[in-house]
């Protein structure tokens, strides 16, 4: 597939800019297919073969993650470049590929053949000719193994609470096929080990407000022989915890500051009969509920403190990660890696 690039106005002369600017060379991005995998012997052969066909200019990397069946050989005789990851996770390969890999645009898809190769092209060409920075693949299918619906139900319900706090702009979250820029995946502080990777890559984009969009790809199900590493209640209760520890950390005011209101209120629950009490008697027989509901406003109060000077270090880190976003040139606004290979 090419992809042709946006041409931009050039400046009529180099005192309208203090130098000669350079026209962007009409080329077609260099694309990588990233694939982590774990025991997919049965099902990585078609992925490969699919994404090579989908995208003949593109490289296709397999990163096993201590297969022990026949995944290696299979991706191998596919044509990709097998490479390895031993610590065991999705979000480990991800953050060993982001790192290794360097390309204009990263396909990311399962190795699993569940995904549509042949909507590759369009999200390649949307992502590079809209300087887009991430181009979901969110899923549709009316095959019920395909998706089933306890996997369904959590996805609705996770992609939810992510919306409620961080912005509504992706309805399928725990998508696995996903298009990237450059700079997306050189500025991703790749810090979850397992499925919840897909969380935490969504909310750097909303946090980061980049450009982003959502296209519908048919999904399938697994071909005979493959089978899924998903437990549903088990990384259901992982990408949760994940979504707490990303709400204390992007958006420590309301976090702390609910933790304040529970305290508090359960203090003045407490206090309340006592200082009815108090009021008509002048004592305070109940002297341990007095204490305890002076402690739990001492801790609301400290959470409150909490919250105000983690906010300050968030906006601070948020700084840091917009200006290294910033220093990366968009999609389709550089000329192409050398060669158009990674």
């Amino acid at each position: 597939m090419t992809v042709t690039t946006i041409d931009r106005p050039v400046a009529d002369s180099a005192a309208d800019t203090g130098a000669l600017a350079t026209p962007m060379a009409n080329a077609a991005p260099a694309v990588a297919v990233l694939i982590p995998c774990y025991n997919e012997e049965a099902a990585i052969g078609a992925v490969v073969r699919d994404f090579r066909a989908a995208l003949p200019d593109a490289t296709v990397y397999v990163y096993d993650n201590n297969s022990s069946d026949r995944t290696v050989e299979a991706a191998r005789a596919a044509g990709a470049i097998v490479r390895h990851e031993p610590l065991q996770g999705k979000g480990n390969v991800m953050r060993r590929m982001f790192s290794d890999i360097e390309a204009d645009v990263y396909v990311l898809v399962d190795g699993d053949d569940t995904y549509h190769a042949a909507s590759a092209p369009l999200l390649v060409k949307r992502l590079w000719e809209d300087q887009l920075d991430m181009v979901n693949g969110a899923r549709v299918t009316d095959i019920v193994a395909a998706y089933r619906p306890g996997h369904r139900f959590g996805n609705l319900l996770l992609t939810g609470m992510v919306a409620n706090i961080f912005g509504s702009r992706i309805q399928d979250m725990l998508s696995g096929y996903r298009v990237f820029s450059r700079r997306f995946v050189k500025s991703f502080p790749a810090l979850s080990s397992g499925f919840e990777t897909e969380t935490e890559l969504t909310v750097h984009a909303l946090e980061l407000r980049m450009p982003i969009t959502e296209i519908k790809t048919p999904y399938k199900d697994r071909p005979p022989g493959s089978h899924s590493k998903l437990n549903t209640i088990r990384d259901g209760v992982r990408i949760l915890k994940t979504i707490l520890i990303l709400v204390k950390e992007e958006r420590p005011m309301p976090f702390f500051f609910a933790i304040f209101a529970a305290l508090a209120a359960a203090a003045v629950i407490l206090a309340w009969p006592v200082l009815a009490t108090y009021v008509q008697t002048g004592l305070v027989p109940r002297f341990p509920t007095a204490l305890l509901s002076t402690g739990l406003m001492l801790l609301g109060f400290l959470s409150l403190t909490c919250g105000l000077i983690l906010d300050t270090v968030t906006l601070g880190r948020r700084e840091a990660k917009r200006m290294r976003y910033l220093s990366i040139p968009a999609p389709g606004n550089h000329p192409p890696l050398a060669g158009g290979r990674p």
